[in-house]
């Protein structure tokens, strides 16, 4: 590797950085960041990047409009600094959910984002599960990678060693079955599929019936994000209400946002299973919470952009 250097954007975004520099043995890059009394960001940084390919690594930690000014104003600097390349590392997409006009008078607000970064001076942004792969097109005229943490969770459940002949894939909804087909191919076991619908804008679903054989089986829920908690417990309420015998998840990002921790903790899920995209903070922490690292697939990630190599087998990492 030649020529590059890592930084974290936010304090908030310094234990993945770390880990990341920690693999690709670089160290951390010297970023002064603070508020003026009036409210402003101010951002400097601290060593030269002149003619350097740089990594800047953000992360969605509450408030997010909070972290997507940082990165915008973090941008501005390095390229103001003379950065020769300047590449956004994202784990999570701030307002991925917001990805098309489904009703009247409401804007697009992940494509808002990406023109944001685009325009701040970034070169490209290497991002993990998006909500929609559309997104990768909401960018004009940058690169927009995508990469996976599925074979980090399809490596976790194996080493469970759950007899194959009793597990099943559960799709909380039709939306996310061809993702649950996907872990079924891979697991060899067949799926189910919940008959879900929702109400409104207030993330409540309401699950009704299940497609699919579940009874004493181990189900697993595979998705690409868990927020209230609100659709993951509808579906363990109706996988138990059906027999299953024992219910897991998995998922790459972790917003456990709002009753979420309550709602997991008083459930009959015995494992979730997350990836550190999203810092996942102390008071969150509960014993039925599992969290993977994505830093060493991140890291590859880097190592393969700056050395101009392809990033397909990143893909495929366990």
């Amino acid at each position: 590797m030649k020529n590059v250097k890592i930084f974290a954007c936010s304090t908030y975004a310094e234990d993945i950085t770390k880990e990341i520099c920690g693999i690709l043995k670089l160290p951390l890059g010297q970023i002064n960041s603070f508020k003026f009394k009036n409210d402003n960001n101010f951002v400097q940084i601290c060593e030269s990047v002149r003619g350097q390919d740089i990594y800047l690594v953000q992360v969605a930690t509450p408030p997010v409009n909070e972290r997507i000014m940082e990165l915008l104003i973090t941008i501005d600097a390095l390229k103001r600094a003379s950065a020769k390349h300047i590449t956004v590392i994202l784990p999570y997409f701030m307002y991925s959910r917001s990805d098309k006009k489904d009703q009247p008078r409401v804007p697009v607000t992940a494509k808002l984002v990406a023109q944001l970064i685009e325009t701040a001076g970034a070169d490209r942004v290497t991002t993990c599960d998006l909500h929609n792969a559309a997104i990768q097109a909401y960018f004009n005229n940058i690169i927009c990678d995508r990469l996976t943490a599925q074979y980090l969770l399809q490596s976790y459940f194996i080493e469970k060693n759950i007899p194959v002949n009793d597990m099943v894939i559960v799709a909380t909804d039709a939306g996310s079955s061809k993702k649950a087909y996907k872990y079924s191919e891979y697991f060899g076991c067949p799926i189910a599929m919940i008959d879900k619908r929702r109400a409104g804008n207030d993330d409540r679903a309401i699950a009704s019936t299940i497609i699919g054989d579940v009874t004493n089986k181990y189900a697993i829920i595979f998705d690409d994000e868990v927020d209230t908690a609100g659709s993951l417990i509808e579906t363990v309420n109706i996988l138990e209400k059906f027999g299953a015998k024992e219910i897991y998840a998995g998922c790459t990002h972790g917003v456990l946002s709002g009753p979420a921790i309550e709602r997991i903790q008083n459930s009959s899920l015995k494992e979730l299973v997350i990836t550190n995209t999203i810092p996942l903070p102390k008071e969150k922490n509960i014993d039925k919470i599992t969290v993977l690292s994505m830093a060493k697939i991140f890291a590859e990630a880097i190592k393969r952009l700056n050395e101009e190599m392809p990033l397909g087998e990143v893909y495929s990492m366990e």
